[in-house]
């Protein structure tokens, strides 16, 4: 036989076990018995089993996945209070599932059933209900005015947020399983009338179509789905906060909740909807835009002010009023880098002193990051490590990064900086402008769910402005956005 049958015959072997075995689920061999389900959890010293002598039966159970009431309620108080004749009569109730699949069985096990092993056969009592927390305030999207609850990590508690909101038939719920090992439930939401069948479609077949062995978190899915898997910029939307949700499915979106996951994902998204926020809807609508507003200036000068610090004082010094060049020349004479690897090395340490900020608890991570950023950038200019101004830029842009609302966007934008920080200091403005314009090309190249990125600004999109770029007053709400491709476009009439 030669080499190349051998390599086919290897592919042909393991497509038959891939066809044998679908999601590479382990295919347990032999019927099904206590015996053969007991081989299958070997080395699981957190199942529990419990045997009852007079009725001939046997439980499996892992205790830390079922809710013990229920297990009481339905199963063990029933099992206690009757005899052998009588087993038959509780068997026939509606809690008690017949099963015949050693596959099934495990499977059920371990997603939080009681499997009761009996003479007439094996029998499943759904009892699942492990430890959850508790519904609370959002600690990544705060809100001001509006609802105050958010997501956990029970997918269950999360739909029910979502119907408490939406208390419509219209709402659609689709199930599905990633993950070889963790086997995590998604749920897809979208409200039938509204989002776009093709979308839906769209999104079902591509989390359908994922091979991976664990799924912990929404996050993690989003870019197991994404358009462009290595682009800096998060495609879809993700949020903890459950009237965000319903207000994109009003909108024709779509909505995906993952079991473990305190983030719901929408799809499609547009860049521009990462600097929006519910607060800009429950104030007043001038109000609303001036924030909205805030909030693009801050992203210009978070991603600018210390490009253009490092190419002015590198390239450009004639662009410096005399008065403010006096200043800044004094301030530079005693630093002994130059701009690029003054701001750099700035830049730095206020990511490190962020990144500390956000790991240590909370009160410590408070103070390190107040106390820090004073007693690091005093000591710094009284030393001639840095400059007076290069402080004021570089605090001025981080203070900024915290107004875009949402922490994913932020942290691609805080990369984006460092690498025109680069440009400038090799370039100066041309060199700044060049990383501005690839920025804008490498956005208008993406997609999200196959709908534009930049949309409505490119392509333009007018009738959308006024919910993008301002927050129009709601009775200037005349149709759902272009990007949703809804069949239905009055936001305010369902199609009967």
């Amino acid at each position: 036989m030669s080499i190349f049958s051998k390599i086919a015959q290897i592919f042909d072997s393991g497509k038959n076990q891939q066809e044998q075995s679908p999601q590479g689920t382990k295919q347990v061999s032999g019927p099904l018995s206590l015996d053969t389900v007991l081989q299958e959890f070997k080395e699981c010293s957190d199942l529990t089993r419990y045997n009852f002598p007079q009725l001939q039966a046997e439980l499996l159970l892992f205790e830390h996945q079922i809710d013990m009431q229920i297990y009481e309620r339905d199963v063990l108080r029933p099992l206690l209070n009757i005899r052998k004749e009588e087993l038959d009569n509780l068997l026939s109730q509606s809690q008690f599932e017949s099963v015949t699949e050693t596959v099934k069985v495990v499977e059920k096990i371990l997603q939080g059933s009681v499997a009761l092993f009996v003479p007439q056969g094996v029998y499943l009592v759904d009892a699942y209900g492990p430890e959850k927390r508790s519904i609370e305030q959002s600690q990544t999207e705060s809100a001001i005015t509006g609802p105050h609850d958010a997501f956990n990590e029970s997918l269950e508690t999360n739909l029910s947020l979502i119907r408490q909101k939406f208390k419509s038939n219209r709402l659609k719920v689709r199930r599905f399983e990633v993950g070889e090992l963790t086997k995590t439930r998604v749920c897809l939401l979208y409200i039938d009338g509204i989002a776009s069948k093709e979308y839906v479609d769209e999104m079902a077949s591509r989390i359908e179509s994922i091979e991976y062995s664990s799924l912990y978190d929404g996050t993690m899915l989003t870019q197991l789905i994404d358009d462009f898997p290595n682009s800096l910029f998060p495609l879809f939307q993700t949020s903890e906060r459950p009237d965000i949700s319903v207000s994109k499915l009003n909108e024709g979106k779509i909505v995906v909740l993952a079991d473990q996951s305190p983030s719901a994902i929408i799809a499609p998204s547009s860049f521009f909807e990462f600097f929006t926020t519910p607060d800009d809807y429950y104030n007043r609508w001038a109000v609303g835009t001036a924030l909205r507003l805030l909030r693009y200036l801050a992203f210009i000068i978070t991603i600018s002010l210390t490009s253009l610090y490092v190419a002015i004082t590198t390239y450009h010094y004639e662009m410096i009023p005399e008065n403010l060049l006096v200043s800044l020349t004094e301030s530079r004479s005693r630093v002994p880098f130059p701009p690029i690897i003054e701001a750099l090395l700035m830049e730095t340490t206020i990511e490190m002193l962020r990144e500390a900020g956000a790991r240590l608890p909370t009160k410590i991570g408070q103070t390190i990051g107040i106390v820090g950023g004073i007693v690091i950038g005093t000591a710094a200019v009284e030393a001639g490590f840095t400059s007076n101004i290069l402080i004021i830029s570089v605090a001025m842009s981080a203070i900024a990064s915290f107004v875009i609302p949402s922490y994913v966007m932020s942290g691609s934008i805080r990369l984006i900086r460092f690498g025109l920080i680069i440009l400038s200091g090799m370039l100066g403005n041309f060199g700044f402008i060049a990383g501005i314009a690839l920025m804008i090309i490498h956005l208008s190249k993406l997609t999200s769910l196959g709908t534009p990125y930049t949309i409505p600004a490119a392509p333009i999109k007018p009738m959308d402005w006024k919910d993008i770029f301002i927050r129009g007053p709601f009775w200037s709400f005349h149709q759902r956005p272009s990007q949703s491709a809804s069949p239905n476009k009055n936001p305010n009439k369902m199609k009967k």
